[in-house]
């Protein structure tokens, strides 16, 4: 037989039906912590309570406010809340609706707690300005906690798994009750004059109660004045006390301060091999870089060698001799053109060279040429220059021609 099917609604308001017909769970007051303590826009105001043992999710809606809510709630107060428990369907988580709120007597430690830190504040106690820088490879490590306890322990273990070669100092002190506080301060006080490199303090968790000693002025007072850097990791992640405050360093609780404490040698290690891996990579690069110039520098030298700069003289010398004799070739083929233009030009120009066909030109005895009949008398000597010879002859008679000198006068 097949066993009924049932939606993801009908389930969770089965189980919201359950509640509400719990008288139990109709009125209830529930005691515990403020934690994840928000204000909503509009008006509710969403927490949760928590003890040493878990913790519950509560609501209190805007409308219940004015008459069950007398005070501002804040994270790490210990109140008192009286309501109903109910399933939101939508979700399937169950939750405390909360009707009234009211402080427990332990409300007036955490007024206290406000009131101190306030006061610590306005004086400088906090200052990040002054907080001292923790040291990132500690030897010695002073620790102010309970010598029997999980803080300790967890410290110890913590150091040995992280880094066994740092040396841990213990001040056994009271974490918790009368004279507390006191203890604590004095072993911040002995191991800040044992010169250490690094203070933790700290215990677990617990409630406000728990944790008042680390909540006193005088602790407070004597982590300030402290010239050795101290991390404080006192209860839990959501517990903060006043030492957290003044503290150089705060850590969620002694496991974390140790983590930060004490640098991981492993990582360390790796760290240094990283480094030796970039450092051998550098190097080859800047190797590199050096035998590029060597190379570089070798082919300048090569190239000023003078046994290379003879060698290309030669070449240069041969490729010359070889040029040399076309060269001059085309240079004297040039001239001997340009004397054949001006031969043939000058030729041209030569009163010997119109000595052809029958002309010729006259001489006088003392070798002027003859230009005019005028300038001849009877008698007289004269050359005849033909264009194979030359004749000797004397002026027999001299007879003007009209039609020469007509044509002179006219030009």
């Amino acid at each position: 037989m097949k066993s009924k099917i049932f939606s993801v609604t009908q389930v969770n308001l089965y189980i919201k039906r359950m509640f509400q017909s719990d008288y139990a769970l109709r009125r209830i007051s529930i005691k515990g912590q403020v934690s994840n303590c928000k204000y909503h826009s509009s008006g509710h105001i969403y927490f949760s309570l928590k003890d040493e043992g878990g913790q519950i999710s509560c609501v209190m809606f805007a409308g219940s406010r004015p008459q069950g809510l007398k005070f501002d709630m804040e994270d790490g107060q210990e109140v008192i809340v009286s309501g109903n428990i109910g399933v939101y369907e939508r979700s399937g988580n169950y939750q405390l609706y909360a009707d009234e709120i009211r402080l427990d007597g332990i409300g007036e430690l955490y007024i206290a707690y406000e009131q101190l830190k306030q006061k610590l504040y306005e004086e400088g106690l906090f200052d990040h300005e002054k907080k001292k820088p923790i040291p990132k490879d500690p030897k010695r490590i002073g620790i102010v906690t309970a010598k029997t306890g999980a803080a300790i322990h967890d410290i110890v273990s913590t150091a040995k798994r992280r880094n066994p070669f740092v040396q841990l100092i213990l001040y056994p002190a009271k974490v918790q009750g009368e004279g507390a506080a006191e203890t604590i301060v004095r072993g911040i006080q002995v191991l800040d004059q044992q010169k250490v490199d690094l203070i933790i303090i700290g215990r677990g968790g617990g409630s406000i109660e728990d944790l008042w000693a680390f909540n006193e002025e005088i602790v407070a007072r004597a982590i300030y004045a402290a010239q050795t850097p101290i991390i404080s990791g006192t209860g839990h992640e959501v517990d903060t006390t006043i030492a957290d405050y003044a503290a150089d360093l705060r850590a969620a609780t002694p496991t974390a301060a140790c983590e930060l404490a004490v640098p991981d040698i492993r990582e360390m290690m790796e760290g240094i091999r990283n480094r030796e891996f970039t450092l051998r990579y550098h190097l080859k690069q800047i190797l590199r870089r050096y035998q590029l110039r060597l190379k570089q520098y070798q082919l300048r030298i090569g190239k000023s060698d003078p046994k290379f700069q003879l060698q290309e003289k030669k070449m240069r010398l041969a490729e010359m001799e070889e040029r040399l004799p076309l060269q001059m070739k085309q240079i004297m083929t040039k001239y001997r053109h340009r004397l054949e233009l001006y031969t043939g030009r000058l030729h041209g120009l030569s009163p010997t060279a119109k000595l052809v066909n029958g002309f010729g030109y006259l001489e006088r005895e003392d070798g002027e040429p003859l230009t005019s009949s005028q300038n001849v008398k009877k008698g007289d000597k004269l050359s005849v220059i033909l264009s194979d010879g030359k004749l000797e002859t004397r002026v027999e008679d001299i007879k003007a021609m009209p039609n020469v000198q007509a044509l002179e006068s006219n030009e």
